[in-house]
């Protein structure tokens, strides 16, 4: 059985339109399983379904004439005199994807379903050539809410503005753990044992590091990407210093700036820019942070702090406009521009105190940031603080602020 996530129902809402449905995100976050969906979904049996890792689907499009393909997906039982659905997985593995799209999308009534792991490749070339004929999503690992629907649990999250007691803490708090631990990956959360969990980490990875670098990178040398990899789980929440980094890895800028860009565009890292009217060099230290906990701990035992940021980082991803602000010695983790233009920010503490929220009031008025508030990891009994569990309902306009 198909576990829904947040996204299918967003999807859905576009099967009737016309434009190609393209969904970008990291190797193993759900996209296949998201395509077998919405290829079961559709009642037509006028459909195919091809997996572009596999070389002899990859075949099909070498042909230079793209009638040739078309006749390839005849033999295949699809007929293009009427209305057909052309679900293709993985399309990075073959880059004239899009004008063949463009081409079978202006000639004949199909709908595509399509899915990358590459979005650098993915934005960029379909932007070009399939401008207002596509819908672009991105699927992420699972957010705590979905996390829970994953471990069968029917819990409802508390409000953004709802007072937690301890009893309601405590009810959330052994999934905290674990979510941080292990992260967001769907096979790893409907994984049981901590040994399997491990295992199954250590294999996306060394998937993603194949399947991405080696294939897709064409780097002269992979360990180098490894050793980057490496060194900036050690940084997760720092800002990223690009002159020492270089120096510490014996390369370039230029060339470190290709791997980082790479690295994000293959959905491995995030980088949370500086936000405002700041000094220049600020504004160039982006802060790193790693697609789900669960990957970089894998790699580094990091301290707690930093696995809990990550992970509020995660369950913020379906805003667009995320910053970090620093000004002087002052710093907010996270701002949050919202539609209405409205800045919130968000200051992560492991453990928040009376002075924690004293302080970040007097920061909000220092640094002109509206609302602000502080989420905790452990339990505090003052009645404004926040935790990770409300995060998913944290939407908004019209928050409360301290």
């Amino acid at each position: 059985m198909i576990i829904q996530r947040d996204l299918f129902s967003t999807i859905e809402k576009y099967l009737k339109s016309k434009q190609a449905i393209v969904i970008t995100g990291m190797r193993r976050v759900g996209k296949t399983t998201l395509l077998n969906h919405f290829f079961n979904k559709i009642s037509s049996n006028n459909k195919i379904f091809l997996d572009l890792e596999d070389p002899l689907n990859q075949a099909i499009f070498e042909s230079e004439n793209y009638e040739k393909i078309k006749t390839a997906f005849n033999l295949r039982g699809l007929d293009l005199s009427k209305k057909a659905y052309i679900f293709l997985d993985e399309i990075q593995f073959v880059t004239k994807i899009p004008s063949l799209v463009k081409y079978l999308y202006d000639h004949y009534d199909i709908k595509f379903f399509l899915t990358g792991s590459a979005s650098f490749y993915l934005k960029n070339l379909f932007s070009e050539s399939l401008v207002g004929r596509k819908y672009l999503f991105e699927l992420w690992p699972l957010d705590f809410e979905e996390f829970l629907r994953f471990k069968g649990l029917n819990f409802k999250l508390p409000g953004f503005n709802e007072i937690i007691d301890k009893q309601s803490y405590e009810l959330f708090s052994p999934f905290i753990e674990e979510y941080l631990i292990w992260g967001g990956m769907p096979e790893v959360v409907l994984l049981n044992n901590p040994n399997e969990k491990e295992r199954a980490l250590r294999d996306i990875f060394s998937s993603y590091f194949q399947k991405e670098i080696q294939a897709l990178g064409d780097f002269r040398k992979n360990e180098i990407i490894r050793n980057l990899i490496l060194l900036l789980a050690r940084r997760i929440g720092q800002k990223l210093d690009i002159q020492r980094v270089s120096r510490e890895l014996g390369i370039a800028r230029q060339t470190l700036y290709e791997y980082l860009d790479f690295l994000s565009g293959t959905y491995l890292l995030s980088f949370v820019p500086a936000l405002g009217k700041i000094d220049v060099a600020v504004r160039k230290q982006r802060k790193v942070y790693f697609i789900d906990s669960g990957l970089f701990s894998a790699l580094e035992k990091p301290p707690s702090g930093s696995i809990f940021e990550n992970a509020i980082l995660n369950n913020l991803r379906r805003f667009e406009n995320i910053y970090y602000f620093s000004k002087n010695t002052q710093e907010i983790d996270f701002v949050v521009k919202l539609p209405n233009s409205l800045k919130v920010g968000l200051e992560i503490k492991e453990t928040a105190t009376l002075t924690d929220i004293k302080r970040i009031k007097q920061q909000a008025v220092k640094l002109g940031v509206k609302e602000i508030y502080l989420i905790s990891l452990d339990y505090c009994e003052n009645k404004e603080v926040k935790y990770l569990f409300q995060i998913p309902n944290f939407k908004s306009p019209g928050l409360k602020p301290f």
